[in-house]
């Protein structure tokens, strides 16, 4: 059975799998590059469930950094009523 977990990373929380592909925030490492994080809230082989509080001591999830992409622009625009003032 695949093992899941929940990682957390830029201030937000992942569920997880084995060979799955996740777009997280950006990273600080290049391209193929393994980075672990050891911060594990629950982890789960399908039978057991190891919950931390607030972290499972010992547990890591390794994972290698596809690619570093950009997101969509984001166009904002503000404008005040009354006043012919755009931005």
């Amino acid at each position: 059975m695949p093992q899941h977990a929940v990682i957390t990373t830029g201030g937000k929380q992942y569920f997880v799998t084995e060979g799955q592909t996740l777009l997280v925030e950006k990273l600080p490492s290049e391209p193929k590059a393994v980075i672990t994080f050891d911060n594990v809230l629950l982890l789960t082989d399908g039978k057991q469930v190891k919950l931390g509080l607030p972290t499972v001591a010992g547990a890591r999830v390794t994972c290698e950094v596809v690619a570093q992409v950009q997101g969509k622009k984001i166009y904002v625009e503000t404008y005040r009523a009354k006043t012919r003032k755009h931005r």
